[in-house]
């Protein structure tokens, strides 16, 4: 199946602004791409790539003061599977837990582990371990969270979503996140592409989504306490401790976002259509 995968995002800036962009897929899965995920901005500017303590593929410019357009077109290769599932994938003891794994059992910026522990282990105690646990967790975020665009601000915590029951997906993932690493199961924050292939048809625009990983018996695996159940077309773009980690775009500068469009679609061709021409000055990215 082929999925083509982009967007197309513009900026004004009042002055001279450096930029950090992680708006390529993930290191993990770009050798799925048929069409390299070129960055590409309009005035052309050069672009420092590099890969961050994550795997991020993340991308540095210095963008001049007026209009920045950037965007990127590219298709996926992927086999038609929903997101890899392990209804029998077993958790592993703490002492047993490889060593890059312990960091996503600690609090971060958005996950409070330490004040929610009691809550977590009252309301997920007596589950079974492993995937019924996190499935468990799943659920009661997903029945108990209210998804609203307008009830999240960028400093919600894990503990103001349990309070409010409200938020966006993002806000979804840092409680269930929490509640994870409350019950000694690793969960880091990831995003990236989501398709809406085999969903009812919905007016709702495009948009990139959260997700979480959790480590089970020797194997990170996806999950999605907004949506709560295996999708197709879902593609990873940057994973962390949290949302602070995995910033799309962040400005040095002020910077106001005038055009936000995003696109995870099925296509029957490997070939890309027309809609987003790459300028003949493009310059790509530099290392």
């Amino acid at each position: 199946m082929y999925v083509r995968i982009g967007y197309d995002i513009e900026f004004d800036l009042p002055a001279d602004t450096p930029m950090l962009l992680m708006l390529y897929t993930h290191s993990d899965v770009s050798h799925t791409l048929l069409q390299q995920d070129y960055v590409r901005t309009d005035p052309p500017l050069p672009i420092y790539t590099f890969i961050d303590g994550f795997g991020n593929r993340c991308g540095r410019i210095l963008a001049p003061a007026g209009k920045l357009r950037i965007w990127s077109d590219s298709i996926q290769l992927t086999d038609g599977s929903p997101d890899f599932t392990n209804p029998d994938a077993i958790q592993t003891r703490v002492e047993y837990l490889p060593d890059n794994t312990l960091p996503y059992l600690l609090g971060s910026r958005y996950c409070e582990v330490h004040p929610l522990l009691q809550t977590a282990w009252d309301l997920f105690g007596t589950t079974p371990e492993g995937w019924q646990r996190v499935n468990a967790v799943c659920d009661w975020v997903y029945n108990n969270v209210q998804f609203d665009y307008l009830q999240t601000n960028p400093d919600k915590t894990a503990i103001d979503v349990l309070r409010d029951r409200t938020g966006v997906c993002r806000d979804f993932m840092h409680l269930a996140i929490t509640f994870c690493r409350c019950l000694n199961i690793p969960a880091r924050y990831a995003t990236g592409y989501l398709s809406d292939i085999g969903e009812p048809l919905t007016e709702a625009p495009m948009d990139f989504s959260a997700f979480f990983e959790v480590y089970l018996n020797g194997v990170w695996y996806p999950f999605d306490a907004r949506n709560n159940k295996a999708r197709l077309g879902r593609v990873l773009m940057a994973r962390g401790r949290d949302a602070v980690d995995v910033a799309l775009t962040t400005a040095f500068g002020e910077a106001t976002m005038t055009k936000f469009t995003v696109w995870t679609d099925e296509v029957f061709s490997p070939e890309l259509p027309a809609e987003l021409p790459t300028p003949s000055n493009a310059i790509y990215n530099v290392r």
